[in-house]
């Protein structure tokens, strides 16, 4: 019997390697936060052997869909802007949102970009129309990105006093949307592009050089929304055929768990560590300003351990 049990014994051995299920955990996540959700990861990995985190990069729109759309299994979502749990995911198939952090939109270039002496705050939309120079954005149907670059067009008419300018700038190059910005990186390497409409935190952890836009541009500052608000984009909508409309506003992502988790337990601790000190200072560290505790409209649905994060309207 004895080389029976050994075999037996060895297989076990393997079974257990590949992980108990129970001690996975699975996100889906925004791609400007492939760099800090991969240091939390590492980092919550670390305090808790035996864990393992598996993570997923999207466009938000495309990863929140991920979920109702296609269940996907997932324990934790992480979206570049709240709304997008709000619309695609409360309440079906998420109870609660937690807002946590900012970012602010920027034209992003590297050293072999056309015009990168000259190109400025000023000058930047002159630059981007100039007809032997390439840039991309992402899809405003998948990734908030995009339909923050569609609103900083639609700004930047108002604020410079050019009629048409959104359009000429968006009819360009619509060979060059993508599903998410981070995939408008590679070829920003590869030189295909010269520029990108991109957030600020992507830049500085790729180390890009990039055109620090206005206020009145970069949706930053919630102080100003009244203002972002005058920028709206029609985009697809949450049933096939279906469209709405966004209008402006300064960018905060979001968090929150899904209502099919299968590790809630680990979820609702992975969140306690992604919005405490120290994922919050990854969050500082990769370019993105914590906006904790912030205000969510669903507070009264927020895990009792987690509504230290979060404050009631």
């Amino acid at each position: 019997m004895f080389f029976p049990l050994l075999i037996l014994s060895c297989l076990v051995g393997v079974l257990h390697s590949c992980g108990d299920p129970s001690e996975t955990l699975r996100i889906i996540h925004a791609g400007s936060l492939s760099v800090p959700v991969r240091e939390a990861a590492d980092s919550f990995e670390a305090r808790n052997p035996g864990a393992r985190v598996l993570t997923e990069a999207w466009g938000s729109k495309a990863g929140a869909r991920r979920i109702s759309d296609l269940d996907v299994p997932c324990d934790v979502f992480i979206s570049a802007d709240y709304r997008v749990i709000d619309i695609l995911l409360v309440p079906d198939h998420a109870s609660w949102n937690i807002p946590f952090a900012g970012n602010e939109m920027a034209i992003v270039y590297n050293h072999g970009s056309r015009y990168s002496d000259e190109i400025d705050a000023d000058n930047w939309y002159r630059v981007l129309l100039r007809d032997d120079v390439v840039y991309g954005r992402s899809d405003p149907d998948s990734d908030p990105c995009g339909v923050r670059s569609v609103f900083v067009t639609r700004l930047a008419e108002i604020y410079y006093g050019e009629p048409g300018l959104s359009e000429r700038l968006l009819s360009r190059h619509r060979n060059m949307i993508r599903p998410k910005e981070t995939d408008l990186l590679a070829l920003l390497e590869k030189n295909a592009l010269d520029y990108i409409f991109l957030y600020r935190s992507v830049a500085e952890q790729h180390r890009l050089q990039f055109v620090v836009l206005p206020g009145e541009l970069n949706l930053k500052d919630p102080g100003l929304n009244d203002w972002y608000a005058r920028a709206s984009v029609e985009v697809r909508g949450t049933r096939p055929g279906e469209t709405m409309t966004e209008t402006g506003e300064a960018m905060i992502y979001g968090i929150t768990i899904p209502n099919k988790t299968r590790n809630s337990l680990m979820a609702e601790e992975f969140v306690k560590f992604f919005l405490s000190g120290e994922g919050q200072a990854i969050m500082e560290r990769n370019g993105q300003n914590s906006i904790v505790p912030a205000v969510s409209s669903t507070y009264g649905m927020v895990p009792e351990s987690l509504r230290q994060f979060v404050m009631a309207e």
